[in-house]
């Protein structure tokens, strides 16, 4: 048997595609653009979302607890002027505290709805001023301690209303502040007439 010729080398054709590579340098061989380094989100950005969110909650719990707060100096107010209006023959007195006594009431309602509208549930308690007031038996130095009070409630509310974002809350208790004052305003001028002390 007559040996086979050798079989000659093939040779790829001249438009054969090159191998395919990925390498850096292929791809900008092949004018594709190849980035260096790849950047990857920092998770300091989710951190600052997450420290806001965890600001956001605790001004949340600090303005409950200053409402509640409220609530329960103002629940104090309206059972001191219920009790003190009963116990003058004073008309114009009378009238006063028992206005004064109205108004506290709409504040407590206030207090309830803004505590409500946080998703909350509002205090139950009467703060301690209530006793620490009915303790006073003359009329005049407990109505004098009653603006005292009156004027804390003032501060407090100032304090409060520039931190205070919600329109509908800051409305409420802005109105509750000029109330506050004209109250003090108002039981000072009678306290003055009838010779006895004032909240100053």
């Amino acid at each position: 048997m007559r040996p086979l010729p050798p079989m000659p080398h093939a040779s790829p054709p001249d438009d054969a595609a090159p191998p395919f590579a990925d390498t850096p340098a292929a791809l900008r061989a092949q004018g594709l653009r190849f980035p260096e380094r790849v950047e990857v989100s920092s998770p300091v950005c989710y951190a600052d979302e997450l420290d806001a969110a965890y600001r956001e909650a605790g001004d949340r719990e600090e303005l409950l607890a200053a409402l509640n707060e409220l609530l329960e100096a103002e629940r104090a107010g309206a059972r001191i002027t219920l009790r003190s209006a009963a116990e003058t023959d004073d008309p114009a007195l009378q009238r006063l505290v028992t206005d004064i006594h109205r108004d506290e009431v709409r504040w407590c309602g206030v207090l309830i709805d803004a505590i409500q509208s946080l998703a909350a549930t509002p205090s139950t308690r009467t703060g301690a001023f209530y006793e620490r007031a009915m303790a006073v038996p003359d009329l005049g130095a407990r109505l004098a301690l009653l603006n005292r009070g009156q004027g804390w409630v003032v501060r407090k509310l100032q304090a409060l209303l520039p931190r205070i974002g919600d329109a509908h809350i800051h409305g409420e208790l802005t109105a509750m502040l000029v109330s506050h004052q004209q109250n003090i305003a108002r039981l000072d001028a009678q306290q003055q007439a009838a010779g006895g002390p004032t909240q100053r």
